[in-house]
């Protein structure tokens, strides 16, 4: 009887401590540590994914009118490199119009969850109009979303 009872509790503890396990608490990273991962567009490049993305074959963009409105436009949307923060758990594309400096020294505002079928976007939104986001497949819950108040945190399972 014993045994019976030790086996059939087994596997109930055996999933409680792996749920466990595999919990981790996030929160919005320092930008002050964030690190340039890309190099910006050159002005040659900008110019010439211009024509592309805006010349004939706009079409098949959908046709952006704002964007393509002017090559200053473009520039101000399109001239934009890979930052990563420093543990490389969240990334984003952060302007190359604004000085690194400027980016670095912009604070966490909120944080917020997105689901989309099979992937968890962890979205952490920063003034100055930057963000990073976490990419993966386990399912997370926001538990605190102000920022402001240096608190904002989520679980993903």
């Amino acid at each position: 009887m014993r045994t019976r009872l030790k086996t059939a509790l087994l596997p109930v503890l055996l999933a409680a401590l792996g749920t466990a396990a595999h919990a981790a608490e996030l929160s919005c990273p320092d930008l002050k540590e964030a690190v340039q991962v890309a190099a910006c567009p050159t002005d040659a490049e900008l110019r010439f994914t211009f024509m592309g993305y805006c010349g004939d074959n706009a079409r098949l963009y959908g046709r952006d009118v704002l964007t393509c409105a002017s090559f200053e436009n473009y520039r101000a949307v399109k001239n934009i490199a890979l930052w990563e923060s420093a543990d490389g758990s969240f990334s984003g594309y952060l302007s190359c119009n604004v000085p690194p400096a400027q980016i670095r020294a912009s604070q966490a505002l909120r944080m917020k969850v997105e689901r989309q079928k099979n992937l968890t976007r962890l979205i952490c939104d920063y003034d100055n109009d930057h963000r990073l986001e976490h990419r993966g497949k386990a399912a997370c819950a926001v538990e605190a979303a102000d920022c402001s108040t240096g608190d904002c945190r989520a679980v993903c399972e």
